[in-house]
């Protein structure tokens, strides 16, 4: 039997200006100096058009190739795509009033209350939405007038909802005394509910596979769903199974810092490959406390805030189908307790150690997908080009065991790597942005395998000093053979 093939992906993002006040970083620098910050973080806001003719998120929908990246002058945002489209072959980017809507459509409980005035904008928005047109878009009809909405923000703990500088609705807590169920907590689990759900509807639509045909969802978000007794207890992955209608499938949520996506990969490659389940779909919905997470840097740059986009991701797992790329069981590379916390070892770890277990060398790899994350993001708050440092890791330990030379490394870079394109979304970076775009290389033959290395900070718990990681290698399929599966 061959090993297990990610059949499908999806990569999205939605357009949330009127939510980067809430992140985590702005809500906290507001709330010190809400009269001068405020307005000069909204100065600073992108429109829909100018998040969609972005580069990166063109790249991150599959419009273009990250190497494409390499041609465009920097900074990106002064070189807008032309003619870009809000449609990729991997997914889209939403704009808000769809978005809101949509988090109307994955309210239970009636946590989100939307403006009777605003409410037939947002609904006409999600109707002429080829996804959820056919949906019953009943919640949809039950507005509330503007009063009783400010009434609550006021009185009751109730959060704001903004879009386009108007309030359009509001957030409630429902629990007065349970932390893990106030207004801002409840926000961040709708939010990352309903990202997951738009990347699981389109991975349904790209797999060409019914809903009911799924069998388990494995949820990767950094969201932490709970109550005061069970803070992180989940229920996300069948939350969103539930919105997309996978009646027949059931779930679970797997917490992993950043790594969170590559071992929800794992644990759904050895599902399918022990016959457990057919058809297992890893979704990760957006992190609201991340956007704007480095505004500061970019307003001290005079340019726009360029977090303000949630990611969402979502992958099919399935049984070997003869055409999709092989995910490799013995290519696993783990950090294991006793590795040590250096980026050498680390690298050592995830990279050296697999490859050598099956005969290849480090430029035996024709892709590495590292932590994706835009530097032109990350650069402008002094947090460094986060991919450049770790291909040129991977470049050292390439000289290290002989196989270029030191004044090599910049062109291994550029030919093993790539830049950074995907929004600083915690877990969504974690390589796994450059699936769609590798199996397409390997199906088309301009690669023959590409390896997906992701690291995590276990250490932002508190409750140990460890790092983590993970990381896995495909390659093409040979195609089934006789007695095969």
């Amino acid at each position: 039997m061959y090993d297990p093939v990610i059949k499908a992906c999806s990569h999205v993002l939605i357009h949330v200006p009127g939510f980067v006040r809430y992140g985590s970083k702005p809500s906290r620098e507001i709330e010190d100096s809400p009269t001068s910050l405020l307005p000069t973080i909204e100065a600073h806001l992108r429109t829909f058009e100018q998040a969609v003719e972005y580069p990166p998120n063109q790249v991150f929908i599959g419009n273009l190739h990250p190497d494409h990246l390499n041609s465009i002058e920097q900074p990106w945002y002064r070189h807008p795509v032309a003619n870009a489209s809000r449609c990729g072959p991997y997914g889209e980017i939403m704009p808000e009033e769809e978005f809101l809507g949509l988090m109307k459509l994955a309210d239970d409980f009636d946590l989100m209350w939307l403006d009777k005035e605003a409410m037939p904008m947002l609904k006409e928005a999600l109707q002429s939405h080829s996804l959820w047109k056919n949906t019953d878009l009943g919640k949809l009809d039950t507005a509330v007038e503007n009063t009783r909405i400010r009434d609550r923000i006021q009185n009751d703990g109730s959060i704001p909802l903004y879009h386009r500088g108007c309030i359009v609705g509001c957030m409630h807590r429902h629990h007065e005394k349970d932390d893990a169920l106030k207004a801002a907590v409840l926000m961040e689990n709708l939010m990352a509910k309903t990202s997951g759900a738009l990347a699981l509807a389109h991975l349904l639509q790209n797999a060409d596979i019914r809903a009911d045909e799924v069998d388990l969802i494995l949820n990767c978000s950094e969201e932490a769903v709970g109550d005061r007794y069970n803070r992180g207890g989940g229920g996300l992955a069948k939350a969103i199974g539930e919105m997309c209608r996978c009646v027949f499938a059931t779930g679970c949520d797997i917490k992993a810092f950043c790594v969170g996506p590559i071992y929800a990969l794992v644990q759904a490659v050895g599902l399918v490959k022990s016959g457990l389940f057919k058809r297992i779909v890893v979704v990760g919905g957006g992190s609201l406390a991340k956007l704007g997470m480095k505004f500061r840097g970019h307003l001290a740059k005079d340019m726009p805030i360029l977090e303000d986009v949630l990611g969402g991701l979502a992958f099919l797992v399935v049984v070997n189908d003869g055409e999709s790329p092989l995910i490799r069981l013995d290519s696993f590379g783990k950090h294991d307790i006793g590795s040590g916390s250096s980026q050498q070892s680390i690298m050592e770890s995830l990279v050296v150690k697999p490859l050598h277990r099956m005969g290849k060398k480090i430029t035996d790899v024709d892709r590495y997908a590292v932590e994706l994350q835009n530097p032109e993001v990350t650069v402008s708050a002094g947090s460094g080009n986060v991919p450049l440092t770790n291909y040129r890791m991977i470049g050292a330990l390439a000289v290290l065991g002989g196989e270029i030379q030191s004044g090599e490394i910049d062109r291994f870079v550029l030919e093993h790597g790539m830049p950074g394109f995907s929004p600083t979304q915690g877990h969504i970076p974690a390589a796994v942005p450059f699936l769609g775009h590798a199996i397409d290389a390997i199906k088309r033959g301009e690669i023959k395998n590409a390896m997906f290395v992701a690291r995590g900070s276990l250490f932002l718990g508190r409750m140990t000093q460890l790092s983590d990681g993970l990381s896995f290698l495909i390659e093409k399929n040979p195609g089934k053979k006789s007695g095969g599966d």
